[in-house]
Formats: structure tokens, C-alpha cells, sequence
């Protein structure tokens, strides 16, 4: 069977890895054992399931044998009562199998930098941006993640032109990536007079955040600027010179952080989002070749998709990409978020099973 040949294969390489970890050359080289650590995590369920899927098979093997060969009316009972129960459990394992076995993005497990801009709409994009930003945060607090401001650009009238975050947790990127693309809100603005609905956006990106290991800086490459904090603060805006701002010099990436009071960290902030952006021009090249590979990309970070709407006078939230409706906008925005990203999860797993096994 091509799948226990695919999950003999996996297991050989696990225990591959195993061995190779263990040695002290390996253990020596950092960069490389948090590679092969990384990678053996992500073999461990699909062992697992193997293991309890050849149990099955055995089980199922066995009480077929017993079947043939018994002449005992109780045996030939009880056998037929394990084949019963046992089939629907190997379609179960089978179906999880092949969820496992598909291809994973190999960025899913990381930390996220999340970028949310107002678009077209005047003030009143600024304010959704704001609204977008909330509805992050409270998702965040729901996983147990932790969502640390970067960077803030506020709006004239609330909200934000600019704000960058950064989410810190279990496999966020893999969950946040859907939210990439353009959001737009159709309301009545607090600012106008006649009643009339408006149409406005704001984009959000979300990339992967690079680690020290992704992307190699080089000190000579960046140039270093302090200023006063414009921002919240405290006693420390406009009096001390915290603020950083970061220009990396071969690429014309600039990056700023004044969140923290402190220089240091607001310098390690910075360098975390100048590695993920330098990171970015390197992933939407993986994004592209996706995108060759299946003709609807869920989850592609094509910034200038419109990926959904929030419809605020029917209560509606449109998810364009799988055509989905949801009646539960004020949940949504509340950030109860879970069943809408469950279902595009659902989407894309359907849209790579497709690709893994067509042939």
C-alpha cells in the first residue's frame, strides 16, 4: 500500500533524526539541532498515528483469520463484533493520515508580525482599522497569546493609520495567515450627518516571524537612528530619546519602534520586524510558486485581495475567498473569530489534499 510506504518512510527518517540529535557534533552545531529538533515535532503525530493504524490493521488481520478458521459459534461472534467495530476506526485513521501527511507550510509554527493599515475611506478607515486592531487583540487573548505593539501611527479621528504587532504563541502564524488581504467595512460613519452608508478598508499583512537563524544581519548594513516617542508613554514621550528607528541599507528597509520606554527594547523589537521583513521579500517567492500550484489560494498574503467584508446593516460578515456568510458580525468584531478561520482551515487542507494525492 503506497500510504504505509509513505508512513515507513516517515518513521525511518524520525528515528533518523533521533539518532543524528543525539550525537555530540550535532548538539555542538545550534543552528542545525534546533533544525532536525524542529523538524522531529513535526514527524511525532504522524509516527503516533502509525502506530495506532497498524495496530488496527493487525486487529482487523486477525479476527478476518479467526473467521476463517474458527468453527466456534462465540469465537466467530466476537470476531465479527471486533470487524465491526474496527472498519469505521481504520477510515477514521485513514482520513487523519492523509491530513497529516499533506505538506505543511513550513513557516506555520512561528510567531507572527501583523501589520494593519487604513486604506481608502478617510477618517473612517482609520476607525475599522481600529476596530480590526481590537478584534486581533481580543482573538489573542482567547489563545493565550501574547500581542505586543510595535509600532503606532494614530488616526486624526480614532483609530490608526498604522499599526504593527507583534503575536507571540502556539503555531500563530499558521492560524493568523488567513487574515492577510484587504477588510472592508460597509456602515453608517460616526462622522456622517445623512445617514448614508460608507464603503472604506484597511489591509492587514501577516508574515512569519523571522528567527536569528532565518536571516543572517550584518551591523554594517544598518543604520541606527534614536527620536523622542510620539506615542503612549508616559513621562517619557518627547523628553528622552528612545524611540529607534532602523534603515537596513541594501534594501531600503526602514523600520521603527517607540513602544517601550526603554532604547534596548525597543532595538530588539525593531531587529525582530526588520528580519521578518527582510524574511518576507524570500517567502513571497514560496508564495508564488503555491500559487502556480493551486488555482485558489486561501491563504496566499496577496495584499491587494479583498478577502472579506463587515457588513454592519445586515450584521454580516463575508469571507470572498470560500463564499461564505456569517450572521454574527458583532461576535466576530468582539473577536470570536474561531469558527470563521476553522472553516477557511477547512478550505485550504481540502485544496492541498486535492494536490497531494490527485495522481
Amino acid at each position: 500500500m503506497e500510504i504505509l510506504d509513505k508512513l515507513e518512510a516517515i518513521k525511518d527518517r524520525y528515528n533518523e533524526i533521533a539518532r543524528q540529535m543525539s550525537e555530540p557534533t550535532v548538539m555542538e552545531d545550534m543552528k542545525r539541532y534546533v533544525k532536525l529538533n524542529k523538524d522531529y515535532k513535526e514527524l511525532e503525530p504522524v509516527v503516533k498515528a502509525y502506530q495506532s493504524y497498524k495496530n488496527i490493521l493487525g486487529n482487523i488481520s486477525s479476527a478476518k483469520e479467526l473467521l476463517k478458521t474458527e468453527k466456534d459459534p462465540e469465537f466467530r461472534t466476537m470476531a465479527k463484533e471486533e470487524l465491526e467495530e474496527l472498519t469505521p476506526k481504520k477510515e477514521e485513521m485513514e482520513e487523519e493520515i492523509r491530513l497529516l501527511l499533506i505538506p505543511k507550510d513550513p513557516q506555520d509554527s512561528k510567531n507572527a508580525v501583523m501589520e494593519i493599515r487604513a486604506g481608502t475611506g478617510g477618517d473612517e478607515a482609520g476607525i475599522f482599522a481600529g476596530d480590526l486592531f481590537r478584534m486581533y487583540q481580543k482573538f489573542c487573548e482567547t489563545k493565550g497569546w501574547k500581542f505586543d505593539v510595535v509600532n503606532v501611527n494614530e488616526g486624526t479621528a480614532g483609530g490608526f493609520k498604522e499599526v504593527v504587532i507583534e503575536v507571540s504563541g502556539d503555531g500563530v502564524y499558521g492560524i493568523l495567515k488567513f487574515e492577510s488581504g484587504v477588510h472592508r467595512v460597509q456602515r453608517v460613519p460616526k462622522t456622517e450627518t445623512q445617514g448614508r452608508v460608507h464603503t472604506s478598508a484597511a489591509s492587514v499583512v501577516v508574515l512569519p516571524e523571522a528567527e536569528e537563524f532565518d536571516v543572517e544581519l550584518n551591523d554594517k548594513d544598518i543604520r541606527k537612528d534614536t527620536f523622542c516617542s510620539s506615542g503612549p508613554g508616559g513621562q517619557s514621550v518627547n523628553t528622552t530619546y528612545s524611540a529607534i528607528r532602523l534603515t537596513h541599507i541594501p534594501s531600503g528597509i526602514v523600520v521603527s519602534c517607540q513602544d517601550e520606554k526603554s532604547q534596548l527594547k525597543n532595538l530588539a523589537k525593531a531587529m525582530k520586524v526588520l528580519r521578518t521583513r527582510l524574511f518576507e521579500l524570500e517567502y513571497n517567492k514560496y508564495l508564488a510558486e503555491m500559487a502556480t500550484k493551486r488555482k485558489t489560494m486561501v491563504s496566499s498574503g496577496d495584499r491587494s485581495a479583498k478577502i472579506r467584508t463587515y457588513n454592519w446593516a445586515q450584521g454580516r460578515v463575508t469571507d470572498h475567498r470560500i463564499n461564505l456568510n456569517m450572521y454574527n458580525l458583532q461576535q466576530i468584531i468582539d473577536g470570536d473569530l474561531i469558527e470563521l478561520i476553522e472553516k477557511l482551515q477547512i478550505a485550504e487542507n481540502a485544496e492541498r489534499l486535492k494536490e497531494e494525492f490527485k495522481e
